[in-house]
């Protein structure tokens, strides 16, 4: 028996499984793709805007760094310091104190990384669902298949090795799609989730700078009162 015999003597059931199957492999593979263009920008657009916006802030160019952020759309860290430039830039003179920046420019970064962090995260969920319910649905399959078969052989009455081999052959079929389908989805959710949490730590500590600049500038400007 060849793979096409075994998918044409499929039942209904069978069929509707390895449908079901086929479609949420399409799905996982829609997924992947685009999390990989989106990452791949994403780390792109950062490595041009980290040394342009290293300059800004040296030569305390605020506004300047803001239209620096904005040309890098893609970039998890420009979105996430923008944030945190718009905030200081609009309230610097209502500022009282250091600490009165810090939580305006604090809450206004972790906002930002939040939001970041749950558009890059858009999807993986998908991945993980896929990658934990696809063998088992390739199995619902097989047990389907099998009694089918069991079914078949007790209404021939008449059994044998080769009449059950081959009904549990095409019963397998769906576990194997199962396999197929949920291993690139495990693979690939484990990557895009380190890469994730590599981004997290590169906005947090981009967070942290921006903060030490806020901070530094504004204490030298109280001080200077």
């Amino acid at each position: 028996m060849n793979l096409m015999h075994i998918l044409m003597e499929q039942s209904v059931a069978g069929w509707a499984v390895l449908l079901f199957l086929v479609l949420l492999s399409v799905y996982s593979l829609a997924v992947m793709f685009e999390k990989w263009r989106a990452y791949r920008a994403a780390r792109k657009e950062s490595l041009q805007f980290l040394p342009a916006f290293v300059r800004c802030l040296k030569d305390s160019r605020i506004q300047e760094a803001i239209e620096t952020s904005r040309k890098y759309r893609h970039s998890h860290l420009a979105k996430v310091v923008a944030a945190g430039l718009m905030e200081y830039s609009l309230d610097e003179g209502e500022f009282k104190d250091a600490h009165d920046m810090i939580g305006a420019v604090g809450r206004a970064l972790d906002r930002a990384n939040a939001l970041t962090s749950a558009e890059l995260k858009k999807g993986l969920g998908g991945l993980a669902t896929i990658g934990s319910t696809a063998p088992f649905i390739g199995l619902f399959g097989t047990v389907i298949g099998i009694i089918n078969a069991f079914q078949g052989i007790a209404a021939a009455g008449s059994g044998g090795l080769a009449s059950v081999s081959a009904g549990i052959s095409e019963a397998l079929i769906a576990t194997a799609f199962g396999l197929i389908v949920a291993i690139p989805a495990v693979m690939a959710f484990n990557y895009f989730t380190s890469v994730l949490e590599r981004f997290q730590i590169e906005m947090s500590n981009s967070s942290a700078e921006l903060m030490d600049f806020f901070l530094k500038k504004t204490e030298a400007l109280h001080a200077g009162r």
